[in-house]
């Protein structure tokens, strides 16, 4: 590469950074947050005996999987408006993707709830614990730890699909790297700039995916 790509380059490194920072990273994070409630509700519903409720989390999770992520963002930032509905394009990409990890993650959640031995419900039972009181403190610690690395994996997955956002005009990573090349035309060494940064955000992820798995395997009896 010649100077001026390096200094391209040099010249584009903190706002990309800074686009990460106050964007892509704030996405993912409150995306996942709010979809892994969505997800625990969703499989708890999933799971529930009441039909309409299983029903209708059922019909959730085959509408979420059975579609794209970049329809799901279409639909809600350039579709809703036609009902009267308008978001704007940071939050419009919060509701898709918290909705996308729900629909994802409900059945992460629902099977780490059900590989969870069965006397366990039974024990706390016996000793009159109620179904909430069993669920909150005897089999949702448990299932937690079944559960991290799916969940760590979808999480990653979440990083990287960021970069749809900048279809509805989220000025995240990638549409930084996308407004710093359009006018140098640069586009395959900005766009590996923006690959490096999210690279870099997945290794980080992954450590500490080993350290938490790791942390809780020490309170797993062997």
């Amino acid at each position: 590469m010649d100077a001026s790509t390096w200094a391209l380059i040099r010249q584009n490194l903190w706002p990309m950074l800074e686009a990460t920072v106050t964007k892509t990273l704030p996405l993912t994070a409150v995306s996942f947050v709010i979809g892994l409630a969505i997800a625990l509700f969703v499989a708890l519903a999933r799971m529930s005996k009441i039909w309409p409720l299983s029903a209708a989390a059922r019909f959730y999770i085959s509408i979420i999987r059975g579609t794209p992520l970049l329809v799901q963002l279409f639909i809600i930032f350039y579709g809703l408006p036609q009902l009267g509905i308008s978001f704007d394009p940071f939050p419009a990409a919060i509701i898709a993707f918290s909705l996308n990890v729900g629909g994802y993650a409900a059945e992460v959640v629902r099977a780490a709830i059900l590989s969870v031995a069965h006397g366990q419900w039974e024990a706390s039972y016996a000793v009159g614990m109620t179904y909430s009181q069993t669920m909150r403190m005897i089999i949702l610690p448990q299932a937690s730890r079944i559960a991290v690395p799916p969940l760590s994996n979808t999480l990653i997955s979440l990083v990287k699909d960021t970069s749809l956002a900048s279809t509805i005009l989220v000025t995240e990573l990638l549409r930084t790297a996308q407004n710093a090349a359009a006018p140098t035309f640069e586009f395959f060494t900005l766009y590996g700039v923006a690959a490096i940064y999210y690279w870099i955000i997945c290794l980080i992820l992954s450590f500490g995916q080993t350290r938490l798995e790791t942390r809780l395997a020490r309170h797993v009896a062997r």
